[in-house]
């Protein structure tokens, strides 16, 4: 059974920068497209990025040249690096195996972690 352990969410102002990471256990991380998901309040889980197994990524338009996702197989570990956040970036970011078009390989989601972008 694959496990998500989410870190590096907090409160910065808007313009500031955050690193998340994401360890993957439970299933060897280089096998799969791994995958980050953002649920801000009151809204469904959408999809921010991805990376392929071959480190291509992917982005939503809303974070093209302010978020990268970079993956460590080595470590099982999943990152994304966010920079001049806005406050619409305010949510719940979680990881999951899987690509941009196949979407997530599991039901099971990690705790995820907060971001909260002030104005």
């Amino acid at each position: 059974q694959v496990h998500l352990m989410e870190s590096g969410g907090g409160l910065v102002q808007a313009g500031g920068s955050l690193n998340l990471s994401c360890v993957v256990s439970g299933r060897t991380l280089s096998l799969d497209p791994q995958g980050w998901y953002r649920q801000a309040p009151g809204k469904g889980r959408e999809k921010v990025a991805t990376i392929s197994i071959f480190h291509s990524p992917t982005y939503a338009d809303s974070v093209v040249g302010r978020f990268t996702i970079v993956r460590d197989n080595g470590a099982s570990t999943v990152y994304l690096l966010m920079k001049d956040l806005r406050p619409d970036d305010t949510g719940v970011y979680y990881c999951m195996p899987g690509g941009w078009t196949l979407g997530p390989l599991f039901h099971s989601w990690g705790q995820g972690t907060q971001v909260t972008v002030s104005s």
